[in-house]
Order: structure tokens, then C-alpha cells, then sequence
């Protein structure tokens, strides 16, 4: 979403390394609707809500007529068998399901003793020079005040970080209101893990960094955690955004609402962004659903990698950060296309 939201899951894949799938053998397989577990049991109809919040975006053809199909609200269950056939797109990576969600920070329009964080736009100079000034530079220097780039002002550095790693987020007013941002800009700096430094410090174990651990860790040590935030040097500036009602989802990266446990960050240069995706999910919760892939992610790279949609706030946020599992996921594409996929895996 950055386009797509930042995944939480960034944490995790800088620390266990690349998932990049270039130079990768990969296969197409075909499955019937049988072989997809729970799927009998699933809300197609809501699956079939969400697939229409972003299918009239889709260029071709065949997901245009499909897609003209869907607006007249047949069955969904036998929409979706009766149109599309089961894909397993995969390499010789292992599925991988990870989870991001859109934060809501405290704030304010005026500065003040609490509120003292401020959420910049993006200046000019920053659009016009790559890399720009470091965050490092950005926070402790005076390139930034007096020049009316305030969007907001925020009453914690430490989930301001995060919020740049997100992407997106809502900021409550004291009043009761809702303003939402969303990505602006950066100032051309290369990401660089905090999750990673930490592990390289000796601070903690690879499994046992997690976003709720960074934060509880830089606010127990606040001088050394601002170091710690510095060490990465990339900076993201924000928008206001106006036409997304506070009680829909953020946008993903087809400029649409995401749905919470319905929407699916995916890899396009596996998965078509808008297609229909059916998630089957290991680990302590398991899950068995049609999502929608509607969102990207810097880090979501490869035919099984996905970054499920965990909805806003806090509590989304925590089972957002836990979810790191195996699993399945088999892309629904129309008929034509799947069998058009599997000739290009022969031979």
C-alpha cells in the first residue's frame, strides 16, 4: 500500500532475509474446488462483496466481463465455480502468511506539551533531491519548522516510526474526530531494519523480534532507542486523506478501501492485483477464506508470500504483528487465463 500499506511483516523478512523470487523456476497447478479445505464453508457472498469493490478497475476483458457478471449478484458460491478454476502459482519458496493493519495514533491540529511529534508532508526539495536529508538529520535539524508542512502533531515518536513503516494510519483528535493519512513521498534513503540492528547488537534472537518488542524496548530505553530509530535513514512524509470516510478501510494499491480479513497484500508479478485468492493458513488460528488481492508491500515478494488485512488499531496491530505462518495460497483466475497458465509451465 504504499502504494499498499508498509506490511508489519517487514520486520520479520528483513530479519529471516530476502524472499525475492527472480531467477526462480516457476509452476502453475491446477486444482478443482474440492481440493480447497473450508471451502464449502466460507461466505462467498461476502468474498463476492469485496471482489466488486475493486473488479470495475480491471483492464482486460476477461476480468471486465467477469467482473459485469458480479454487479448482478448471482450466487456467489457458483459465481466463482462456474467462472474460475483454482491456481497454485509456486517456486521453491515456502508459503509464507504475515499480517499488516492500518494504525490510529493521538494527536492534534496545534502542537502542544503532549502533542510534540509532528506528521510532515513532503517538502519540495525533498521530491527534487534523492537521497534527501537523512531522518536523523530531518528530526534534529531545523530544515522543517516554520514552514507550515505540519499535517498534525502526534503524542508518540515511537508509533510515528511505525506509522512510516505502515504507510497509512488515522490520527484521533481530542475532540473525538478522525483524520487519516496516507504515504506522501520519502526522502529517497533506503530502508534499513531496526528489527536487524537489534539482532546484530545482541539485543535479542531473530525469532524473538517482533514490532511490539521493538516499541516496548525503545520506550524502556529512550535515548538509546532514538539511536536505535536513526539507524534507519529513510523518512516518510504523509497526505491527508480526504475521500476515505473514517469508517472505511485505508487504501491499497488499487485506490480502493482494503476490507479487514477480506483484503490480501500479494506479489503482481504472481498474482493479478483485483483477482480473487483462496488463503489456507497453518499455524495457531488457522484460516480458510477467499480474499481478495487488492494491496502490495515492499516486502511481499514471491507466488506464496501474502499480508493479510487485520483491520485498524490496536488490537489489530497485535494480531497483525503475531502472525508469521505456513500455509497455502490458489489464485482464482478465469477459465481461459488458467489454462492459458498451465501450457506456459510445460515444457
Amino acid at each position: 500500500m504504499i502504494r499498499g500499506l508498509w506490511a508489519v511483516a517487514a520486520i520479520w523478512l528483513s530479519c529471516a532475509g530476502s524472499l525475492a523470487a527472480s531467477g526462480q523456476e516457476t509452476t502453475h497447478r491446477l486444482l478443482s474446488f474440492d481440493d480447497l479445505d473450508g471451502w464449502t464453508e466460507d461466505n462467498h457472498t461476502r468474498a463476492l462483496d469485496v471482489f466488486l469493490n475493486t473488479c470495475p478497475d480491471m483492464k482486460t476483458p476477461d476480468w471486465r466481463s467477469l467482473c459485469a457478471l458480479a454487479q448482478q449478484k448471482p450466487d456467489a458460491k457458483a459465481f466463482f465455480e462456474l467462472f474460475f478454476r483454482p491456481i497454485v502459482i509456486e517456486n521453491d519458496k515456502d508459503a509464507l502468511f504475515t499480517g499488516y493493519f492500518e494504525p490510529e495514533l493521538n494527536g492534534s491540529l496545534q502542537p502542544s506539551a503532549r502533542y510534540r511529534y509532528p506528521v510532515y508532508r513532503q517538502p519540495p526539495e525533498a521530491k527534487a533531491i534523492s537521497p534527501w536529508l537523512s531522518r536523523r538529520e530531518i528530526e534534529t535539524g531545523d530544515t522543517m519548522r516554520g514552514r507550515g508542512l505540519e499535517i498534525a502533531w502526534v503524542d508518540d515518536p515511537v508509533e510515528l516510526f511505525f506509522l512510516q513503516i505502515q504507510g497509512s494510519g488515522r490520527i484521533r483528535l481530542p475532540d473525538g474526530h478522525v483524520i487519516r493519512v496516507g504515504y506522501g513521498g520519502k526522502n529517497g534513503h533506503n530502508y534499513k531494519s531496526v528489527g536487524v540492528e537489534m539482532v546484530r547488537r545482541g539485543i535479542y534472537k531473530v525469532h524473538q523480534v517482533s514490532a511490539t518488542v521493538i516499541k516496548n524496548w525503545v520506550r524502556r530505553n529512550p535515548v538509546e532507542g532514538r539511536e536505535l530509530l536513526f539507524h534507519n535513514p529513510s523518512y516518510v512524509f504523509f497526505r491527508k486523506v480526504d475521500r476515505v470516510s473514517a469508517d472505511e478501510g485505508p487504501l491499497g494499491a488499487m485506490n480502493r478501501s482494503v476490507t479487514a480479513g477480506r483484503t490480501v497484500a500479494v506479489d503482481p508479478a504472481f498474482v493479478p492485483l483485483g483477482a480473487p485468492v483462496w488463503i489456507e493458513k497453518g499455524g495457531a488460528n488457522p484460516i480458510r477464506r477467499l480474499m481478495v488481492a487488492q494491496d502490495t508491500g515492499s516486502a511481499i515478494k514471491g507466488p506464496q508470500r501474502a499480508d493479510i488485512f487485520f483491520g485498524t488499531g490496536d488490537a489489530a496491530g497485535r494480531a497483525a504483528g503475531k502472525l508469521r505462518d505456513p500455509g497455502r495460497m490458489v489464485v482464482l483466475m478465469p477459465i481461459q487465463r488458467a489454462f492459458a497458465m498451465l501450457t506456459e509451465t510445460l515444457p
